[in-house]
């Protein structure tokens, strides 16, 4: 089990840097094929959105100037993505060939239903963790990504990290969704220094052992920290505390085990840590 295809989402915008910077390095070291994507905003999906153009003409001036700034900035990001593969030494191509290998892709839509449908033909998503939503719920992107792709995503900080994949966490607590982003993760966790596996709470405790046996018989040594539940707290940012204890330069778990809505209300450790974490994350629905 290998990771031969990513994606990730070059947006343009503050989170670009840091996504591309992480999945050119995966790329590199899994000897795989990244596909950049960038999606172009439609001004009439703008219009609608914004609660205007309810049968109201389109200004031409204005769809101009939108397309002017989309084409500007779809041509700036895709030498910033050039630029990134370069370094990494990855080689542009067009066709699948093996090897640590690049390519470019340009679609104009919703940026979230389009990167959800074109996550389902790639082994790992990256995608970028805007400074604008720190303390703030994920972006519409992540959340669409992480619930209609069927793939695994790893959300990057803005600012990627010295290392990545050395020392890494799991975030166990015994979910579907924890159980698909173990078995996703598990190239990545073959290579690690260090794993660890985080169980807050008892009610967890025995499946994290025997997480902790089925990883052994995949050949990946693993850790096992217990860690009981403290009043007050979420298990989301408990989960997180833990991670940096242990040194971990990426944390693996489960995403939404709610639908975003009931997370909205009642709050959950996927909200709860992708509002706050710096660190790069693996998550799975």
């Amino acid at each position: 089990m290998t990771i031969k295809t990513m994606l990730v989402g070059a947006s343009g915008g503050s989170a670009n840097d840091g996504a591309t910077e992480l999945a050119c390095r995966l790329a590199r070291r899994f000897e795989a094929h990244l596909e950049g994507l960038h999606v172009r905003p439609n001004p009439q999906d703008m219009i609608l959105a914004a609660g205007a153009g309810f049968g109201m003409p389109l200004p031409g001036e204005w769809i101009d100037q939108v397309n002017a700034e989309a084409a500007e900035t779809a041509t700036k990001t895709k030498a910033a993505f050039a630029a990134a593969v370069g370094r990494h030494g990855l080689a542009m191509v067009e066709a699948p060939r093996s090897g640590a290998t690049a390519s470019w892709r340009e679609e104009t839509g919703y940026a979230a239903e389009t990167m959800a449908r074109r996550a389902r033909f790639h082994d790992l998503i990256v995608l970028g963790r805007s400074e604008r939503v720190v303390d703030r719920p994920s972006t519409d992107t992540i959340e669409e990504t992480l619930i209609h792709s069927g793939r695994p995503v790893l959300i990057a900080p803005a600012k990627p990290p010295a290392t990545l994949g050395t020392t890494i966490a799991i975030g166990w607590n015994g979910s579907p969704e924890a159980v698909r982003v173990v078995v996703a993760a598990r190239p990545l966790l073959a290579v690690a220094n260090s794993v660890f596996i985080v169980v807050v709470g008892e009610k967890h405790e025995a499946s994290g052992a025997s997480l902790q046996e089925y990883l052994a018989w995949h050949g990946i040594k693993s850790v096992l920290r217990h860690h009981p539940m403290v009043s007050g707290a979420g298990a989301g940012g408990q989960v997180l505390s833990a991670a940096r204890d242990e040194g971990a330069d990426m944390l693996v778990m489960g995403g939404y085990g709610r639908t975003p809505w009931r997370e909205l209300l009642l709050g959950g450790a996927t909200r709860e840590i992708v509002g706050v974490s710096l660190l790069p994350l693996l998550m799975s629905h």
